[in-house]
């Protein structure tokens, strides 16, 4: 990926408007219904999401480029994991309250230092297994209301599943990141996207055969929208990128649960509990502190390179 200018009010305008239009992904996947299986949904949201990354690719001239790789594994591995990851996601977005929904998935950059330091043999120090454990706390006060539903009525127990299908989510998410961590060594930002896109809409469509929902042209609609807003919101994440730093941008990701929270609300009825919003709060201060302290652990690291090269 080529790095323009840095331009940190551009780069954060862009995460923004990635988050709403990801937010609105996952509003039009509410809006879709509740008896839709969640690898239809999948195939959806990856199928009309090529479109835009297509358009994408071929304004920036890197449609050529993207579709040339040097390990066809990894980018299926990586899709197994993203289309598990987006099937899981999928079926707790529909039967949690959306404001819940985002909160517990807040666990997947939280579970994704525990997988580094587990698979990867990355340093974890005391500080982010501390922001790692009290962000699990947060998760777990807004899990354990929903888990209590089993039994209770069938609405219950399908607030319940929706709440272990999210922590699923999170789980497969954070095996993704990695997996990405290791494509982009070797690999195109582009071609990332666009592979995941295709392998992720060609395998979510082997679930046809489980039974798929007939579809009303509303419901169509929406996950058409779904799907292209999926596309889009990549897209712009990606330019995000391109203008500010990593540490800069990232905690604008949190504001995805007050977008939620007010769509939620306007749109569903559904007023976030006291439970969700101290665990949210619990759980956006540690993704925050490990995002920082991974920034200033950065400058040190690029300090004591500069200090150690030999000056000629």
């Amino acid at each position: 990926m080529a790095f323009a200018d840095p331009d940190p009010l551009r780069g954060i305008i862009l995460k923004i408007c990635s988050v709403t239009v990801f937010v609105g992904m996952q509003t039009c996947i509410k809006l879709a219904g509740t008896g839709i299986p969640a690898g239809q949904i999948s195939f959806h949201r990856s199928a009309f999401a090529i479109l835009p990354i297509l358009l994408y690719l071929g304004w920036r001239g890197e449609l050529r480029q993207a579709l040339q790789t040097d390990n066809p594994f990894g980018h299926v591995k990586r899709a197994l994991l993203g289309v598990f990851a987006m099937g899981a996601g999928f079926y707790g977005l529909v039967h949690l309250p959306l404001p819940d929904s985002i909160a517990i998935g807040y666990a997947m950059p939280l579970i994704a230092v525990v997988f580094a330091a587990i698979f990867l043999g990355e340093t974890v120090r005391l500080y982010r297994w501390t922001a790692v454990v009290v962000g699990m706390v947060g998760v777990l006060i807004i899990s354990l209301p929903k888990l209590s539903l089993f039994g209770d009525s069938s609405m219950g127990s399908e607030q319940a599943f929706g709440a272990i299908a999210v922590l699923v989510a999170a789980m497969l998410g954070a095996a993704a990141m990695l997996q990405v961590r290791q494509l982009v060594r070797v690999e195109k930002t582009s071609t990332i996207v666009l592979f995941f896109s295709v392998i992720a809409a060609l395998l979510s469509a082997c679930t046809w055969f489980f039974g798929w929902a007939e579809l009303s042209w509303t419901a169509l609609g929406l996950l058409a929208i779904a799907g292209f807003c999926g596309g889009l919101g990549q897209i712009l994440l990606t330019e995000s990128y391109r203008f500010a730093d990593v540490s800069t941008i990232a905690p604008f990701e949190y504001c995805s649960i007050i977008m939620g929270s007010v769509i939620a609300y306007i749109l569903f009825d559904d007023v976030p509990t006291s439970t969700t919003l101290i665990g949210a709060a619990i759980v956006v201060g540690a993704g925050i502190f490990i995002i920082f302290r991974e920034h200033r652990l950065g400058l040190e690291r690029r300090a004591a390179r500069k200090a150690s090269t030999p000056q000629g």
